[in-house]
């Protein structure tokens, strides 16, 4: 009936030490140290950002479906900044942009097409 627990001494919080989580920090410190290892402290790094650099991006297949008939145009105006290499090109595009990967590059140009950065350069590998 009692479980083994006597009566009254048997019956509250104070035979088990607290309820729930209580006395992590006290009694219970070497139970969270043994299965909670990562608690306490700070973990990882979020680079500030004023220093992070996102680019708003597309690839050549989605620019080739966006044109249409037209062959050619600037990303700059749409509010994209870089062009990357994923899909195919099948046709000679133009394309003005202010970054680009050099694969897109490669892809456009063995189409028969130019890529130009928006300072007016063609793209050259660094």
């Amino acid at each position: 009936r009692y479980h083994g627990r006597g009566k009254k001494a048997g019956r509250g919080a104070g035979k088990r030490g607290g309820r729930g989580n209580a006395g992590l920090n006290k009694h219970r410190l070497m139970t969270r140290l043994k299965y909670m290892p990562g608690h306490w402290g700070m973990h990882g790094f979020n680079r500030d950002p004023s220093l992070r650099t996102v680019h708003n991006s597309v690839n050549v297949s989605v620019v080739e479906n966006m044109l249409g008939d037209d062959d050619t145009i600037d990303l700059g105006d749409m509010g994209i900044d870089k062009l990357l290499g994923s899909g195919r090109v099948t046709r000679a595009l133009h394309i003005t942009v202010e970054h680009a990967s050099a694969r897109a590059v490669e892809k456009i140009e063995a189409a028969g097409g130019s890529v130009t950065l928006a300072e007016g350069d063609e793209w050259e590998e660094e």
